[in-house]
């Protein structure tokens, strides 16, 4: 039998009876990995067609200005379990963080601050986090449908991790829309997926109450390159992961000038410092490795127009709120480098989609360019849900936007970088509409180490200016242009003020 209460340090908090009706508004979070800013048709990809997901902006509201302020899976993810920033949650990407969300960070989570207003939960994917403990205990327990596999999936996610083997699709995409399907599903069809499921679940996925409004977080690993590999690789994969696009190499663009020079001192990184998944010197290499995410984010589109369909067939298409995002962008090439944390916007900048069928039609198909960060999801997400978004959040609930009101908003970012393997560098920095601040530190005594509050009396070895309006691509530093210097002096004062700020 499912736990059916939370301990937060040591004092027991019941989760309450159902009082959430079933005219509350039902919510899905699709979270994709890796999906940079530029890779759908509404941002401007020339190759990848994303007709559902370019819809469900022309029906909703397009976030132009999105940022994620810790550019890699695990601690992104974090950021929003907790709505905190990671220098105050300091929850990392390795284990020397302790790259755990707490009880009460969990309890305070939207999902289950949602299941303690009454809803039906379900977490759906990969989980790159852990949740108190190595088993994930609290999340196994509480939440009502939880099917789930750490780390990388695979595009045949059965093939790494047993939990999917109850799955009739093989394909990752398609796996977990079966998934979905067998969550909101009230009929016997899916009978089987409850049957076949392994063992170690059997405890943790139950039907849906369909007395209770649902929210349901999926997590998808792709178009990330740990799970391209083997795409279109079995004969039973389906024919767009083996040759759409084929025909469409030569417009797969490459960054002008292809291949580029690493244009940061070796000092702070270098292209062998690259992951090889990550490395991009081999021009028919990326082009494969881009053909082969476009293929990956036109079938997470596939899984969204489905998804809009089956809400339909279940009647609860008028009812559900429906964001998408991605966890952190990727670097393919420009500034010479692959891979992320690095605070470039390829990295950084990601879509941000909310569609919600209980907004005014003036609000709808609209651009904002206010800066929102991944942080502030959970906090809207409760915020639509008339649910109290707890005090522990950083964030703030970006719904006053959706609805079109004129509210004081951030005029900066704070973004950081605290992973220390693979030769990354530390660093932290401030993004505003028209600026971008980064400064990066010493890797001599900070490897394999996790270090939020930096080592006492450090200096960055390398800063870098950036104009935006001039020079999106970031391509021109001018931190060591004197015209600057007050420009520069202004930005390493905010970030101070940032870092102090983001970690009491």
């Amino acid at each position: 039998m499912k736990r059916v209460a939370l301990l937060i340090i040591g004092v027991a908090m019941a989760i309450s009876v159902c009082t959430a009706t079933k005219t509350q508004p039902n919510v899905i979070f699709i979270f994709a990995d890796d999906q940079r800013y530029n890779s759908l048709g509404i941002t401007g990809d020339p190759v990848t067609q994303t007709p559902n997901i370019d819809q469900l902006a022309k029906e909703g509201v397009f976030f132009d200005q999105a940022v994620i302020t810790s550019p890699i899976c695990g601690p992104s993810r974090a950021n929003i379990f907790t709505g905190q920033w990671e220098r105050k949650n300091k929850i990392g990407f390795c284990s020397y963080s302790k790259n755990v969300v707490s009880e009460e960070a969990f309890a305070n989570s939207w999902l289950m601050q949602l299941k303690k207003a009454g809803y039906s939960t379900a977490f759906i994917g990969k989980h790159h986090t852990t949740i108190v403990n190595r088993e994930d205990r609290p999340l196994r327990e509480n939440i009502d449908f939880c099917y789930f596999a750490k780390g990388h999936l695979n595009f045949h996610p059965a093939d790494r991790h047993k939990v999917f083997s109850n799955l009739k699709n093989k394909t990752q995409i398609e796996g977990l829309f079966e998934a979905t399907e067998a969550y909101l599903r009230q009929d016997a069809s899916r009978d089987y997926f409850f049957e076949n499921i392994d063992s170690s679940f059997r405890e943790c996925v139950a039907r849906r109450d369909i007395n209770k409004p649902f929210c349901a977080w999926i997590n998808f690993n792709l178009p990330h390159a740990s799970s391209i590999g083997s795409m279109g690789q079995r004969e039973d994969d389906p024919e767009m992961y083996k040759s759409l696009y084929a025909d469409r190499k030569g417009d797969i663009p490459l960054p002008e000038g292809f291949p580029l020079e690493v244009n940061l001192p070796d000092n702070v990184l270098t292209h062998d410092d690259l992951m090889k998944y990550y490395k991009v010197d081999n021009e028919a290499a990326l082009i494969n490795k881009k053909m082969k995410m476009c293929r990956a984010v036109h079938g997470i589109d596939a899984y969204v127009g489905k998804l809009r369909q089956l809400l339909k067939d279940i009647g609860e298409a008028d009812n559900t709120i429906i964001i998408y995002c991605s966890d952190n962008g990727l670097l393919l090439g420009e500034h010479g480098l692959g891979g992320k944390t690095i605070l470039y916007d390829e990295n950084v900048h990601v879509p941000l989609i909310v569609y919600s069928p209980f907004l005014k039609k003036k609000n709808c198909g609209v651009v904002n360019s206010n800066l929102v960060v991944g942080q502030d999801i959970p906090a809207t997400i409760l915020d639509m849900c008339g649910v109290e978004v707890p005090e522990t959040y950083q964030s703030q609930s970006f719904l006053p936007l959706l609805e079109g009101k004129k509210v004081k908003w951030r005029e900066d970012v704070f973004c950081e970088n605290l992973f220390t393997d693979q030769g990354y560098p530390r660093q932290e920095g401030v993004r505003s509409k028209e600026w971008k601040y980064i400064r990066s530190f010493s890797k001599k005594h900070d490897r394999l180490a996790y270090l939020p509050q930096g080592i006492e009396g450090e200096e960055p070895i390398y800063e870098e200016l950036f104009n935006l309006i001039d020079d999106p691509k970031e391509e021109h530093n001018l931190a060591s242009d004197a015209k600057y210097a007050e420009i520069l002096e202004k930005y390493r004062l905010r970030c101070d003020e940032l870092v102090n700020y983001y970690q009491k």
